[in-house]
């Protein structure tokens, strides 16, 4: 087979290296790549969103298959225009991906069908959202309604910070118009698990469970990132917790897209949050969330080939999903002032140490070469180092053992990531 994969993070790296273990796997491509993509797929320079140029690209190339990593291309609709090509596409239509691409509708849709998650209200205008926070109770939650690279989510504790909050979404564009409408949600405690799952429009099958770490310190402080590392599984996520999600969350979401004429087929990741009420979804997404692919991959022991395909025929139903029974941590190196502002450019040493390591990984979510070859950081998020290990404990020191395996100046990460494990 030849598979074209669309992206250049961490979560297309790790979706290329578990491509790269397929027998079936013949040619494997990536656009546009990064440097550590480079080492097991051939990296072609075209941007995500250059849809027509994508399009003409893998015809012209008669890909097999075609897999969708990023938020952004599948809401816009890239598996549209690449099945007008008659090219086989792994990910949601466009009237699918909707289900990340508008809070808004993703709430509505919660509501209608009585899948459990906060109580909110939809503004359209900065007057009629500052009007309702006179009197709303907080803490409380804003959300910029489009895509936000994961950004868009304000917690204000404080009316005052959430009036700041609807000048900065809807006022400042701080995350352009992504803000345009905002939800305004009722702020939830608990403990927050991610489950990713494959969907093939009428059938659902859940991956493993992971937890991830959104602030950009230690101790869950300072702002939130695309994510500062990740564990997998949780141990929060109990067989109850999992008995009620498929009663009342999993396969209901899937029935309710499918009632709606969204069939979606691709990924449906559940950001769940486990209240004293029971798990609500805080939020969905339509892909491989990053970090979790890089914790959940290395664990899952089906040939993804065989996965991705039965998604996109419908034969979801024949697939035995496993997963290795042990555990997975990723600590994110970053670019020191990220998610602000951070240097690109500096070169990164000790990648060698992860060649030939059983259970070390190093996915690249920002690097690229330069004129000589030399691989340098190319984004706020460099490096997810990955260890695996018997039990979570185990994995996460193997995982910050190997985060020492490998340097570059102004090398950032938060060193508590897995906290949580010691808790449960």
């Amino acid at each position: 087979m030849k598979v074209l994969v669309i992206g250049g993070g961490g979560r297309e790296h790790a979706i290329c290296w578990k491509l790269s273990k397929s027998p079936k796997v013949d040619e494997l491509y990536c656009a546009p790549g990064n440097a550590g993509i480079a080492e097991v797929a051939k990296c072609v320079d075209i941007g995500v969103m250059d849809f027509e140029k994508m399009a003409d690209f893998a015809k012209k190339e008669a890909f097999d298959l075609v897999v969708v990593g990023p938020d952004d291309p599948l809401a816009g609709g890239i598996v549209d225009v690449l099945e007008e090509k008659g090219l086989r596409v792994f990910g949601p239509r466009k009237n699918a991906a909707i289900l990340e691409g508008s809070k808004a509708f993703s709430k509505d849709l919660m509501k209608k069908y009585g899948i459990p998650t906060a109580a909110y209200e939809t503004f359209d205008t900065p007057e009629a959202a500052l009007n309702y926070l006179e009197t709303a109770p907080v803490p409380i939650v804003l959300k910029a309604d489009g895509l936000a690279l994961g950004k868009g989510v304000l917690i204000c504790n404080t009316r005052e910070e959430a009036k700041e909050g609807v000048k900065t979404l809807m006022l400042d564009k701080q995350f352009g118009h992504a803000g345009d409408r905002i939800v305004v949600e009722q702020f939830m405690t608990g403990r927050e698990v991610s489950v990713l799952s494959f969907v093939d429009g009428k059938t659902i099958k859940i991956m493993t469970s992971a937890q991830d770490h959104k602030r950009a310190k230690d101790g869950d402080q300072g702002l939130n990132t695309g994510g500062m590392g990740t564990f997998s599984p949780s141990p929060f996520y109990t067989p109850e917790v999992d008995e009620f999600c498929k009663k009342h969350i999993y396969q209901a979401t899937v029935d309710a897209m499918k009632a709606e004429g969204r069939e979606f087929k691709g990924i449906i990741f559940f950001g769940l949050m486990l209240t004293a009420d029971g798990p609500k979804v805080l939020e969905y997404n339509a892909r491989f969330g990053d970090p979790e692919t890089q914790v959940v991959l290395p664990r899952m022991k089906n040939d993804i080939v065989d996965v991705f395909e039965a998604c996109v025929d419908g034969t979801l139903d024949q697939i035995d999903l496993q997963f290795e029974d042990n555990a997975a941590v990723c600590v994110v190196l970053a670019s020191d002032g990220y998610p602000e502002h951070y240097e690109k450019g500096k070169k990164i040493t000790g990648l060698e140490n992860f060649k030939d390591k059983d259970g070390y990984y190093v996915f690249h979510a920002g690097s690229k070469f330069d004129a000589e070859g030399n691989i340098l950081t190319n984004g706020g998020r460099v490096l997810g180092v990955t260890a695996t290990g018997k039990d979570l404990k185990e994995a996460r020191a193997n995982a910050y053992k190997a985060t020492e395996w490998v340097n570059f100046e102004n090398k950032y990460m938060r060193h508590d990531i897995g906290h949580a494990i010691d808790e449960a």
